[in-house]
């Protein structure tokens, strides 16, 4: 049975990550799972995508105990980059918006796949980092993933340094987008789901793909792209 859970109620899909015993690290195995609990949740009738994990942490990265052998570079693209590409990939084409709840450490592509959801959720108590490099490994798969989020200084610190950060501080710097007493972590991300839910699929759906798309547009290009999904939602409401 997989460690990726995905439940369907109403307005909402919840993906949790079941992974309390091992500080919500996940295998190859369960990145795959991951992409795809993601992209039925986004080909589902539902209104948004929630995010959870058990535990005391929400994931402090990979488990490489089962990956598979990689002798070249071939190979480990497909064992290893893909299913962590694909996760991230998932996330970001699903029409829904993403809200992700963060409690204890959420370290490399735990970090990663906190900042990439759309709406971040954080414990008080909550850290994040990319150590990745304490092994000499260029974390440029959460880069990918994060980029988009933070600013690029504030990124390239993270990087380099490893520096261990706090959840006000993660806000600060565009990986998180509300910091909750730790206690309240749970009620807080209901009530906005519940809150987010009032809203129609389609207004809920265009915000998410303009986000997406119009910050690497020219002014111009964007106003017009804001335009013509504004105009999709207007007339769906009138049907």
């Amino acid at each position: 049975m997989s460690d990726i859970k995905s439940t369907h109620d109403a307005d909402l899909v919840t993906i949790t990550i079941d992974r309390g015993g091992d500080g919500g690290k996940v295998t190859v195995d369960q990145l795959r799972d991951l992409a795809s609990a993601f992209r039925a949740a986004g080909a589902s009738d539902a209104k948004l995508i929630a995010l959870r994990s058990t535990g005391d942490d929400f994931c402090r990265g990979r488990d490489p105990r089962r990956d598979q052998p990689s002798p070249h570079a071939l190979a480990m693209r497909e064992n290893v980059v893909k299913p962590i590409l694909d996760v991230y990939d998932a996330i970001s084409s699903a029409p829904q918006p993403t809200v992700c709840a963060v409690q204890g450490a959420a370290f490399g592509f735990g970090c990663a796949l906190a900042t990439a959801c759309d709406l971040t959720i954080a414990a008080a108590d909550a850290r994040f980092s990319l150590p990745e490099m304490e092994k000499n490994l260029p974390p440029t798969l959460a880069i990918s993933a994060t980029m988009s989020r933070v600013a690029p200084k504030a990124l390239t610190w993270l990087v380099y340094t490893m520096e261990e950060i706090d959840a006000q501080t993660a806000m600060q710097i565009g990986i998180v987008s509300r910091v909750v007493p730790a206690a309240d972590l749970r009620a807080y991300t209901d009530k906005t789901l519940a809150a987010l839910a009032t809203r129609s699929r389609e207004a809920l759906a265009a915000v998410k793909e303009y986000m997406r798309v119009a910050p690497r547009m020219d002014p111009r290009g964007a106003a017009d792209y804001g335009g013509s999904l504004l105009a999709a939602v207007l007339s769906s409401a009138k049907r």
